[in-house]
């Protein structure tokens, strides 16, 4: 292996939003002739250290060296003039523009003959890219092909790539393997943001992993082993068991007749899905983002087409059935983005939490019902307000989460999906919502559970399905639950279960 000069140098870098610390003294180096793969789970401030080396983000505490000079601040053009660029995992192009004119922006006409140079690039690399096509009629993988052409018209030096194999197919990996090799072998150094762990011991030289905002493992990849980086992905206190653990039973529900059933469905982002949920049980959906996981309880619920497969609620196909006949046979949706699609937040908390049950109920401006279903679910479920009138958009994120779950218990339905029902709230809040998942599953009532915190499905969930590249990989049974098989099993290397299809 080729030794060259050092192109990166970041020292104890700190990065903070607000109260929350995002990195906590990061230090990590990148040389010519290398690929450094970056592994970590969600949230463990990944893309916020690559967006401080392009100049998105300015640091807070720390120190950064490009190719032996120590930067203090610079924006992404001055990143790119530093020979940085960076490849994300969804190109950022206009659909109604050539492949030549958005590979053109940002730069002068007058100082390169950009069609030349492009012509030249895509020779070298052996690709086939006609520059007078549409961007809108480019595969994924032809759209990052560009994106790789305008870093190296660039010339860039560094470059970062994000995720750039979640939406190829096999053999359009091998391809971008062969030019990953082709620009290491000309001194390019490379950052590979990846989930999946094959890939590392394919393309990269050395290897690290982040967790929490920390730097847990790093080194040469011959010195590592999948078990090895698992390992360094997990928390540090993986092997305790927590105090505050919620009691759950090992019931064996297999001869019940599920409450859902979902057989064998594909659709956009997820292929051939079964697993069923039975009634007093919490089934969570593991996996890291972009698995799949809401693109599967998106279908499920009828927010999004299942292209193949049926979906039974208590024995009733509703795979057709529009989302307003499928909350009426008994499902209910807690979507991701809260403050996007789970609230209304210019209106009060009372408009919020009976929103659908005055339109089931045909009780439409009946300000006595309201109040009272408000008081009910206020009390229920103890959320902090000073009055119903009180905007929704004024609580605190765990009070906002506590209000939609109130407009959903409100329907009384029989299977409740929740995708991330505990992202961005405190610690107390998040302990709140705990106990009310724990009561609806005393009272009978079902969830899916969908969460990317391990440690959040370790602690309430009865039985977990992993979802990895669109794909149910794994089952974990009540006794399989721990942390070190759910982080297998998120990136897709759990062998101790049987075919998962079959419980």
């Amino acid at each position: 292996m080729k030794s060259g000069e050092k192109l990166v140098e970041l020292e104890n870098i700190h990065k903070s939003f607000d109260q929350n610390k995002v990195l906590k003294g990061v230090s990590l180096d990148l040389n010519e002739y290398e690929v450094i793969s970056i592994i970590g789970g969600n949230g463990a401030g990944k893309s916020t250290l690559m967006k401080i080396l392009t100049g998105v983000h300015k640091v807070d505490d720390g120190t950064i060296k490009i190719n032996g000079e120590k930067i203090r601040s610079f924006n992404p053009s001055q990143a790119h003039e530093k020979g940085i660029y960076l490849v994300p995992q969804e190109p950022l192009l206009f659909p109604n523009m050539t492949v030549e004119q958005n590979i053109s922006i940002g730069f002068d006409s007058g100082k390169l003959n950009i069609k030349e140079e492009t012509e030249k690039i895509v020779e070298d690399l052996g690709w086939q890219l006609d520059l007078k096509r549409l961007a809108a009629s480019l595969t994924i993988a032809e759209q990052q092909q560009l994106e790789i052409i305008k870093g190296l018209l660039r010339k860039a030096k560094i470059l970062i790539l994000d995720e750039p194999t979640s939406a190829l197919t096999f053999s359009e990996t091998k391809s971008l393997f062969k030019v990953i090799h082709k620009l290491k072998a000309d001194g390019v150094g490379i950052f590979y943001i990846t989930h999946r762990l094959d890939e590392v011991f394919e393309i990269s030289t050395h290897a690290v992993i982040l967790r929490d905002g920390k730097v847990t493992l790093k080194g040469d990849i011959k010195d590592f082993t999948k078990d090895i980086l698992i390992q360094g992905l997990l928390p540090e206190d993986s092997d305790s068991n927590y105090e505050d653990k919620f009691e759950k039973e090992n019931i064996d529900r297999s001869k019940d007749t599920p409450i859902l059933k979902v057989d064998n469905i594909s659709g956009d982002g997820f292929r051939n899905i079964n697993f069923n949920v039975y009634k007093g049980e919490v089934v969570g959906l593991a996996g890291l983002v972009g698995a799949g996981r809401t693109e599967i309880a998106e279908a499920i619920y009828g927010i999004t087409e299942v292209h193949s497969g049926e979906v039974y609620l208590n024995g009733k196909n509703i795979t057709k059935l529009g989302i307003n006949e499928t909350v009426r046979s008994g499902l209910a949706y807690i979507p991701e983005d809260r403050f996007l699609h789970g609230i209304f937040p210019i209106t009060s908390v009372r408009n919020n939490i009976t929103a659908q049950v005055i339109k089931r109920e045909g009780a439409f401006l009946n300000s006595k019902f309201e109040k009272e279903v408000t008081s009910k679910y206020v009390e229920r479920l103890s959320i902090k307000i000073s009055d119903q009138n009180q905007e929704i958009k004024s609580l605190s994120g765990g009070n906002q989460q506590k209000a939609v779950i109130a407009r959903i218990l409100s329907t009384n339905p029989q299977l409740i999906i929740m995708d991330e029902p505990t992202r961005g709230i405190d610690a107390t809040a998040r302990n709140d919502i705990y106990s009310i998942i724990t009561e609806l599953k005393e009272q009978g009532f079902s969830i899916l559970l969908i969460s990317s915190d391990l440690e959040e499905l370790e602690r309430i969930s009865d039985r977990i399905y992993a979802i990895y590249r669109g794909n149910c990989n794994a089952y974990l049974g009540f006794n399989e639950i721990n942390a070190a098989n759910l982080m297998k099993a998120a990136f897709g290397t759990y062998e101790g279960s049987e075919a998962y299809a079959k419980v």
